[in-house]
């Protein structure tokens, strides 16, 4: 387990006629993908877009390009190749659904929406237009190399997954903003682990400030596997082991630990562990926005090779799906199925 899997030395082919980007956001992620995108060679940011005339301004200058406070503005000027989006939680829906109706291709940030129906409204909106989310943590060393160990069958049949993730509140309008939010990433990442959840119960408590700030879900996987997931507002991203990851089989285990911290892999009846961890000059495999980086460097592959997103929006929808079965599963006290269409 050497190496890491991107270089961080101005990414992107030299021969690649460079695309145009913009970025619709100015807030604190979106600076990530503002970043991201002016450090390619491949890619030109050419326009950022906010809703407060002086933060666009600022963001735009850090990067020599030019502000916008208007979607509609940005894309009659720019005509851009791709614009990723990086707004507040709760108001992803009427932007990104202006930016389906152009038709221009997309990579925005989770949540994809709280609605299911708004979902499947931009999803149905989008057609065969590129629509990608950024799920993000599928791209850290820990997950490739974990998601390689069970697909070489490392760990031998999966038994049991947990997730666990919390940290300070990011307080909102919706009553289940954590688990919308923030913990889709643990929707998303056990089913690309693990396969597909096939139902839900779920126990939430809102004692802190009046939302369902804490969760604790119980999963069963299509595969006959069970797994957990724990999601918190009421912890602190000081804490050593803020994001733990444990996939558990019939052969061996893996822990992920702080998403791009380390990976640990273990036989059954070994005591004896692999451990992973960035050495010293890999910066880029250690810091968690690198994985944006990495996600937008297989987005422009596919964009550029007329492939569909490797993180398709629906994904962001199926997530949703996930967090709105467990609602149910709490307000009822029973067991969700959630098995998606076709799934076995």
């Amino acid at each position: 387990m050497a190496g890491s899997a991107l270089s961080i030395e101005r990414p992107g082919s030299r021969d690649a006629a460079p695309l145009r980007v913009a970025v619709v956001g100015t807030g604190g992620w979106g600076a990530q993908h503002a970043r991201a995108i002016a450090a390619r060679r491949d890619c030109e940011l050419v326009a950022v877009v906010g809703r407060d005339p002086e933060k666009a301004a600022a963001r735009a200058a850090d990067y020599g390009t030019r502000a916008y406070t208007s979607i509609d503005g940005m894309l009659e000027a720019e005509h851009p190749d791709l614009v990723t989006v990086s707004l507040p939680n709760e108001q992803h829906f009427a932007p990104t659904m202006q930016l389906v109706r152009a038709g221009v291709p997309l990579l925005v940030e989770k949540p994809l929406v709280f609605d299911l129906d708004e979902a499947d409204a931009l999803l149905e909106a989008a057609g065969d237009t590129f629509f990608a989310i950024n799920f993000n943590h599928r791209y850290a060393e820990p997950v490739l190399r974990a998601r390689a160990a069970v697909q070489a069958g490392e760990l031998g049949e999966l038994v049991f997954a947990t997730w666990r993730f919390g940290g300070e509140a990011n307080r909102g309008p919706s009553p289940h903003a954590n688990l919308i939010e923030t913990q889709c990433h643990g929707f998303d990442l056990l089913e690309h682990l693990c396969g597909p959840i096939a139902s839900i119960s779920a126990q939430m408590t809102r004692m802190t400030y009046g939302a369902y700030s804490t969760v604790a879900l119980a999963l069963e996987f299509a595969s006959g596997a069970v797994g957990t997931m724990l999601g918190s507002y009421d912890s602190s991203y000081a804490y050593p082991d803020t994001q733990r990851v444990e996939l558990n089989g019939t052969a061996g285990r893996a822990v992920i630990r702080d998403t791009v911290r380390e990976l640990s892999l273990q036989s059954v009846g070994d005591e004896t562990e692999r451990v992973w961890r960035a050495g010293y000059f890999d910066d880029e495999a250690r810091s968690f926005e690198r994985t944006m980086d990495r996600h937008l460097d297989a987005v422009l592959t596919a964009l550029r090779t007329g492939a569909p997103p490797p993180v398709r929006a629906s994904a962001g929808r199926r997530a949703l799906e996930l967090a709105h079965a467990a609602i149910r599963a709490h307000e009822t006290g029973a067991r969700v199925p959630t098995l998606p269409a076709g799934g076995a």
